[in-house]
């Protein structure tokens, strides 16, 4: 599966690469930053699966660096867990306030911060399961109770693997999707299909639409365009 990235903000170099180092080990790409201007920047730019963000930092801090990314529609949906030394409730509640979706004070023992990051990806991972019933991306409106994709005055009825594929990846704009994923969640673990099989359906899905909605991540698999 492609690697879950987790954007490290916190003015503190040898926390910074403490856990660079132990998140790496758990098979997580690392980005890292030194102040919360800066993380909202790299966040931006990357698009983190995660954010871990300290508080007390130069230039920006946490508090007003989660504020801005809660308001950002980039950045807005992104999981963010708190890692700080402040340990009074009155912090921690305006914490989780202004968008925190966890809290964690120093010091904490590495397994257990890798124990909370992978809680709170699960349950994101479980939210993004929750489907509306009609997309409009792009120039595309993907309406799943009549399975039909409009563009404009055309209207395509696609195959329905190929329709609910199309539906996966758009409704995930952005997010790179392996093919054992797609495999999984759009054919059902207990149907036997090989990784060629979603190589098959993005070709005529983009035969049918254009090539410029599904991008190949080569050596990975598709993503939507953003």
């Amino acid at each position: 599966m492609a690697k879950k990235t987790i954007l490290v903000v916190d003015d503190e170099k040898d926390l910074l690469d403490l856990i660079e180092y132990n998140l790496k080990k758990e098979g997580f790409d690392v980005l890292k930053a030194e102040n919360g201007e800066e993380g909202i920047e790299i966040a931006k730019k990357h698009n983190p699966d995660l954010v871990l963000m300290d508080i007390m930092m130069p230039k920006m801090d946490g508090m007003e660096a989660v504020e801005k990314m809660r308001g950002d529609d980039k950045l807005k949906s992104i999981p963010i867990i708190f890692l700080t030394a402040r340990s009074d409730e009155k912090t921690e509640v305006e914490g989780l306030n202004k968008g925190g979706d966890d809290y964690i004070t120093k010091p904490i023992s590495t397994t257990k911060l890798i124990s909370r990051i992978k809680a709170v990806m699960r349950r994101f991972e479980d939210t993004e399961e929750e489907e509306i019933n009609r997309l409009d991306v792009h120039d595309l409106s993907i309406d799943k109770d009549r399975y039909i994709v409009t563009r404009g005055e055309e209207e395509f009825q696609l195959p329905r693997k190929e329709f609910e594929l199309l539906y996966y990846l758009a409704s995930r704009k952005g997010k790179v999707r392996d093919r054992q994923t797609l495999l999984n969640k759009v054919w059902g673990d207990n149907i036997y299909v090989v990784d060629r099989t979603v190589d098959v359906h993005v070709r005529k899905i983009r035969e049918k639409l254009g090539d410029h909605y599904i991008e190949t991540v080569k050596g990975v698999g598709y993503r939507f365009k953003e």
